[in-house]
This record gives structure tokens, sequence and C-alpha cells, in this order.
């Protein structure tokens, strides 16, 4: 039997729980390097085929904001944390003070490294979330920042790991600042163990292959 038709709504339960500890992390090294509160969720978290991620990141031809970064460890994979276009902007105007239009000259080196930045805080709570759940050593790499079409985006980006599985584990990201609960953010995390890997971490959470 496929491993994901062995996924019941309890693994998923468990990564949402493990998402929402990253999360609150998260949140609290967020709070201190915007100097302001921020609180962070995850309200969901699925698997998904690879042909479902383009759709989920918002169509192909949509503009997004991704950070890409590799996972080593117990369980090696790749990652991917899609911002939409204003989601993107916003939330470097938060980190920076400075308002850019990311496919545009105002999007500077600044700008990117403010969204590196935070992709690495996000990417660093969670995997540390889910090491501690699953009792399985995974660390991030030094992420990279590309701005375009989502189809163009995650097509290059899941070049290199074609051959490594069919499946990602999706995990939706909610931001917002605790006293102006106008200002709030999505992001989704694409999480892409390699196919070892994919197993490794569901039987960890009790999935027993076949």
């Amino acid at each position: 039997m496929d491993v994901v038709q062995q996924i019941k709504p309890f693994h998923l339960d468990v990564l949402k729980e493990a998402g929402n500890i990253g999360a609150g992390n998260a949140a609290t090294a967020l709070s201190q390097l915007l100097n302001k509160k921020i609180d962070m969720k995850v309200p969901s978290v699925r698997v998904a085929g690879f042909q479902e991620m383009q759709a989920l990141a918002g169509g192909e031809e949509t503009v997004v904001a991704g950070t890409f970064l590799r996972i080593t460890g117990e369980a090696p994979g790749s990652m991917f944390l899609i911002l939409q276009k204003e989601e993107a902007e916003e939330l470097s105007y938060y980190l920076t003070g400075k308002e850019v239009d990311i496919a545009g000259e105002s999007f500077d080196e600044i700008a990117a490294s403010a969204l590196q930045e935070l992709g690495n805080i996000l990417a660093g709570s969670y995997l540390s979330a889910l090491s501690d759940f699953t009792s399985i050593n995974m660390q991030p790499s030094v992420p990279s920042l590309a701005v375009d079409m989502a189809g163009a985006l995650m097509s290059a980006g899941l070049v290199e790991i074609s051959q490594a599985g069919d499946y990602a584990i999706v995990i939706d990201t909610v931001m917002e600042e605790a006293e102006n609960t106008s200002m709030s953010s999505t992001g989704q995390f694409f999480l892409l163990p390699d196919p070892l890997a994919f197993e490794k971490i569901f039987k960890a959470l009790g999935v027993e292959l076949l």
C-alpha cells in the first residue's frame, strides 16, 4: 500500500501540533526582530502531490516570492516557503520599514535579505519542532530567494528533486501582529522529504509501512 494511503488524520494532527510549536518559536524570534508582538499559527497540514503544488501556490502565472532550502541530517529533503506578492511586500515593509515592489527595481538586496531571514527563522523553527516530535535530526541549509511566477519558480526548484519523491507535506502558516490583526499574512511551506526520509518521518509518527 502507498504510504500516503496509510496516513490518517491523527498523523497530520501531530504534524500540525509540531507546526504550531514551531510557529510559536518563530513568533518569539520575529517579535524580538520587529520589536512588536507577533502571533503565528498553523491552521492546517496536508499531504499533496507535486502537481497540486502550483495550484496551492496560487496558480502557474501568479507572481510569488519563494524561499528554497535543502534539509540535511537523518531525513534529508527540500523545503519551499511560498509568499504571495502582496504578502511578501507587506512582510518586507514590516521587516525593513521600506515599501517595495518585489517584481520591480525597488526590491533591493536589503528587502531580499529580510525575506531570506524570515524564511530561515520559520524553517529553522518548524524543523526544530518536527525533530523534537520525531527524534529525527533535521537541519536547514542557508535559504535562497527567488521572485517569479509560481509555475516557473516551483518547476525550477523541483527539477533537482523530481526524482526524489512524489509528495509534499503542505504546512499553512498565518502571521499577524497581536495588537493589529489587520496586519495578517499567510504563507505556505512545502516540505519535500526524500523518499526514504518521507517514510522515516511518518514511521516515527506511527505509520507502519508495508
